[in-house]
């Protein structure tokens, strides 16, 4: 970790907007966390669909919802509470959370330590993606995974 001023503005490298960026992410993401994500009985929200399709071309998907506490399974993958709780290493965690409420779950993501996290369209936090890219994590905002995945992948 550089300790050098010049350094500390590497940071911003790691706020992804660019196809390149993005292609990489999206190429590297084997194993996904969806914090917030939905259940079958919500199947018509992006916060279930995009992670089905995710499921659909080979990923692994672990689910973390926010709410829904008798649920056990979605996408018949056991449930997570927390990041921190998830066996293993996540190559990406794809947020499903108003931008207010991101807050709440930056000490969590930074405890699993992501190579990047996702923040779905139309989310957008600047202070949350900040502190992120400064503990070395790479931030995508506000774009759909699943739009970026059939883009620059393809089924």
């Amino acid at each position: 970790m550089p300790s050098d001023m010049g350094g500390m503005e590497d940071w911003r490298q790691n706020l992804i907007d660019s196809v390149q960026g993005i292609r990489q992410i999206v190429e590297a993401s084997t194993r996904i966390a969806v914090l917030g994500i939905k259940t079958e009985m919500q199947s018509n929200q992006p916060a279930f669909y995009v992670p089905r399709y995710l499921v659909e071309v080979g990923l692994d998907v672990v689910p973390v919802p926010v709410y829904y506490p008798e649920v056990t399974h979605i996408l018949e993958q056991p449930v997570y509470r927390k990041l921190v709780d998830i066996p293993g290493e996540i190559d990406l965690v794809d947020v499903f959370r108003r931008p207010q409420d991101i807050p709440a779950h930056v000490d969590d993501i930074l405890a699993k330590r992501p190579e990047a996290v996702w923040f779905q369209q139309g989310i957008r936090n600047e202070e949350a993606a900040e502190r992120l890219a400064r503990a070395g994590i790479k931030v995508v905002q506000d774009r759909c995974l699943m739009v970026e995945h059939r883009r620059l992948i393809g089924r």
